[in-house]
């Protein structure tokens, strides 16, 4: 029997950019064209949101003046413009490419015992901007991969799609031993931000940031602390189809999410994380009841709404969310990469040791809810 894979040597990457939430709340309350209860929905959406601050490709979006002329956002005038989605993919396809390749980059760095000649497979996922060849090419040419690399791209699933592929990377290394997986997550949701008086466009306009993450799955033998693969699941809401969507318009990607999002999420989150426990608990678990056999939970911060039901609905304690509700206030909602970035969070930063398990779960289009139950190998954490 072939030992489990480990997910390691996490990286993360953000643009330059950083956006203060305070600030982008007024350039978009500010728009001409807003009725006064779009102003206010502008308001409550930006200051409830749990965040602080975000990263964008797009430096024209902050205050300073660039000197460039105005594609997104008029200075002179303070108005959002509204480019083609051709001219936002065109965008994707310069700054994807570039942060495809540095997240990748800096996995291989980071660990010590895997080079660009033991990588077997690729796999990237986005779902913010489309090209071919793909971003996948785009890493084995510039990293000097074998061109015998098996390449794969999750594309246009939405904010859980980083825990499929992790999924696919486990099955690769449980199919041959010897695998060395390269799973690379960028979004680049702020070129898709616009101004609207549509409360989803709103609270997506609110949530949502730009970011990159990467790690190595492998099952080799190893001393490099990561977090061990040992069970997926995936789940579906029956009620939430319509409720969280993603669809391409003549001015960008159009996000549709719903303010049931957080409810629906509640209703089916017992039953959506109960098959991942069904081999370790004596008797199943009900409501608030798992907290208390899982030390660590990688919540994707869809929202501040969405964690708070959770953790209701969980019993999780304020320091189990606080990696998720960090990776939130420093970031934004980076669709699929976010999720990696708070398993690295608690890796580095949350006193993660040998041993410990570690529950992960994003939510996307569907309303659909991947989950993953991992064990924490070779960390020395600090003990909290």
């Amino acid at each position: 029997m072939s030992s489990p894979a480990v997910l390691r040597s996490l990286q993360t990457v953000v643009p330059e950019t950083v956006l203060h939430q305070n600030e982008v709340r007024d350039v978009f309350a500010a728009q001409p064209e807003l009725s006064r209860l779009a102003r206010r929905i502008v308001s409550t959406s930006f200051d409830g949101s749990g965040i602080d601050t975000r990263r964008t490709v797009l430096g024209e979006l902050t205050l300073a003046d660039t000197g460039a002329d105005p594609v997104f956002f008029d200075r002179s005038t303070g108005t959002l413009l509204s480019p083609a989605t051709g001219v936002r993919n065109d965008i994707y396809v310069r700054e994807a490419r570039r942060l495809f390749v540095a997240a990748a980059r800096a996995a291989l760095d980071a660990d010590p015992e895997i080079g660009p000649a033991d990588v077997t497979h690729v796999i990237t996922v986005s779902c913010t901007g489309f090209h071919a060849p793909g971003p996948e090419y785009e890493i084995v040419r510039a990293l000097g991969l074998s061109d015998a690399v098996q390449r794969f791209h999750l594309g246009f699933m939405g904010c859980y799609a980083s825990m499929p592929a992790l999924r696919a990377a486990s099955q690769f290394c449980a199919a041959d031993p010897d695998a060395v997986v390269l799973v690379v997550s960028v979004e680049l949701c702020t070129l898709h931000l616009r101004s609207s008086e549509d409360p989803d466009v709103i609270v997506a306009s609110s949530l949502f940031a730009d970011g990159a993450a990467a790690g190595i799955v492998t099952a080799r033998p190893s001393a490099v602390p990561g977090l061990r693969l040992d069970r997926f699941h995936t789940a579906i809401a029956p009620e939430g189809e319509k409720d969280m969507a993603w669809t391409i318009g003549d001015h960008g990607f159009e996000m549709i999410l719903s303010p049931r999002v957080p409810q629906v999420i509640g209703e089916t989150i017992v039953a959506a994380l109960r098959p991942l426990y069904a081999e370790e608990l004596s008797a199943p678990f009900e409501d608030g009841a798992i907290g208390e056999h899982v030390r660590h939970w990688a919540i994707h911060p869809g929202g501040r709404s969405i964690l708070d039901r959770v953790q209701d609905r969980l019993g999780l304690s304020d320091a189990q969310l606080h990696p998720a509700r960090e990776t939130l206030r420093t970031n934004g909602n980076m669709s699929s990469a976010t999720v990696l970035f708070v398993l690295r969070r608690i890796l580095e930063e949350e006193g993660a040791q040998d041993g410990d398990r570690v529950s992960a779960m994003a939510f996307g289009p569907g309303l659909t809810a991947e989950s993953a139950l991992m064990t924490v190998v070779g960390a020395e954490g600090d003990g909290r």
